[in-house]
């Protein structure tokens, strides 16, 4: 299992859901073939995607779109300003990618009246991906990871252009597949092809090993040297983590690349709206641990399932000087998250994706993790990128991480502090035996479970650029 990687409810729950909420995409024939991200959409009837107050009415879940978490992050008034992200690239990092993102991009916007992003283009900088297999369930996957990780850094910078970076190889829980990713990176950071890197995968440290991370860092060090922002999501499963023979650890672990101190860790958050997409209760901390409504969908089993955010301090980096502000939570030691976006399944958002394999084959409404939370961040540097280019005349904002650690310090009104909910996961083994980690407990300011906390963009956007 990957580290912050994208979960939906899987199987017939998907189907089962999409028909009683009345949805149905028509997808023409030769599903198969590859589509091109500039290609333009076939000629499909596709109704509506389901609404709040319908996922509400028959989920008995929220499944938020667009509009919905625009208006949560107070995103509208930058949007006013022109502040949309225009100029800058967020660069999406995935194996496989998806056969028909672009066209499936292209109904996404459509229907919930976005445009389309400047430029989609598509890299295969370290090898040819194989041809795309509905039959292979990797494939079909990060499939839907990429989708989301599109259409979602997309929703919240829908002014800024996207470049997807496709690797050959998919990662595993020993570490396979990083290699790729690395040398990917760094092709796009030599290339100087984008201004932040969104990434959707991490695992526990111990299944690198101090020496092995040090040989994989290169690109993330030649980030900084560039001033490119890399982002990465903390994982899905609380405090603990597959190991590499199978199974979770009993114990707490935290995972890299999001513990690396030159990458911005993105935890996840909960949010809680209305039908009408208006906040009811300050955001709290993501965990669906004992949500039987998620455990069943994503398990077909009883809680506890291990699903939320994940946060603690590195085995391998000591404490950046950025954290010294907060030694008295992290000690001697690296400490993840540093903020955090929306991530819960039990509040997730929709996609549209139609790749060969895909369950819906058409509108999804329940998808999160902390890789849904990392390309929404990805469009936040992405604005702010634009505001410090734009307004103050100033380079990309590069490693953001001293910046966002002054501003906690100094009660920047754009961060929102998260003050409820914990980490703590449970699950069983193949025994039944019921294996509990305790994690973190949010408090005010800087904590394991959110790290700084959540953001109101409108505020901000124009800190972070000018703190920069």
């Amino acid at each position: 299992m990957s580290a912050g990687r994208k979960t939906r409810m899987a199987g017939v729950a998907v189907g089962s859901v999409l028909a009683a909420l009345g949805v149905v995409a028509l997808v023409n024939g030769g599903a198969g073939a590859q589509a091109s991200p500039d290609a333009r959409p076939s000629a499909q009837s596709v109704l509506a995607p389901p609404t709040l107050a319908r996922c509400l009415q028959v989920l008995h879940l929220p499944c938020y779109a667009p509009p919905e978490l625009q208006r949560a992050y107070d995103l509208r008034p930058l949007y006013r300003e022109g502040l949309n992200g225009r100029g800058s690239t967020i660069v999406i990092v995935d194996p496989f990618g998806s056969p028909t993102i672009g066209h499936d991009l292209r109904v996404f916007d459509r229907a919930f009246g976005l445009p389309n992003p400047p430029v989609l283009r598509v890299l295969q900088p370290v090898g040819a991906i194989p041809p795309f297999s509905a039959k292979n369930a990797g494939m079909v996957e990060k499939a839907s990871e990429t989708t989301l990780d599109v259409e979602w850094s997309h929703a919240i910078a829908p002014g800024a252009s996207i470049l997807l970076v496709e690797t050959p190889v998919q990662e595993n829980a020993a570490g396979r597949g990083f290699p790729q990713y690395m040398a990917a990176e760094n092709y796009v950071i030599d290339h100087n092809l984008g201004d932040v890197i969104s990434q959707s995968f991490s695992l526990p440290e111990q299944n690198f090993g101090r020496a092995r991370i040090a040989r994989l860092r290169f690109a993330y060090r030649n980030a900084e040297r560039h001033h490119v922002t890399v982002l990465a999501a903390t994982n899905d499963n609380g405090v603990t983590g597959p190991k590499p023979g199978g199974g979770l650890y009993a114990h707490r672990v935290v995972q890299w690349p999001a513990s690396d101190p030159l990458v911005t860790a993105v935890g996840g958050t909960k949010l809680h709206l209305d039908a009408a997409g208006q906040r009811t209760s300050p955001d709290t901390v993501w965990n669906d641990t004992d949500n039987p409504l998620i455990s069943e969908a994503t398990s077909h089993s009883p809680p506890p399932v291990p699903w939320g955010s994940s946060g603690g301090v590195s085995m391998i980096f000591s404490r950046p000087s950025y954290q010294d502000g907060v030694r008295a939570i992290v000690g001697d030691r690296r400490g993840v998250p540093d903020v955090s976006m929306s991530a819960a399944l039990s509040g997730g958002v929709m996609l549209y994706e139609t790749y060969p394999g895909a369950v819906a084959g058409g509108w999804a409404p329940v998808n999160g993790g902390t890789s849904e939370a990392t390309p929404e961040f990805a469009g936040i540097i992405a604005i702010a990128d634009q505001y410090a280019r734009t307004r103050l005349h100033k380079r990309r904002l590069g490693l953001i991480n001293p910046a966002l650690y002054r501003l906690a310090h100094s009660h920047a009104p754009g961060i929102v502090d998260v003050t409820t909910g914990n980490n703590t996961v449970a699950f069983r083994s193949a025994s039944g035996k019921t294996t509990t980690v305790k994690g973190y407990a949010a408090r005010r300011g800087y904590d394991l479970t959110t790290g700084v906390g959540t953001i109101d963009a409108a505020r901000f956007v124009p800190e972070l650029a000018e703190a920069g």
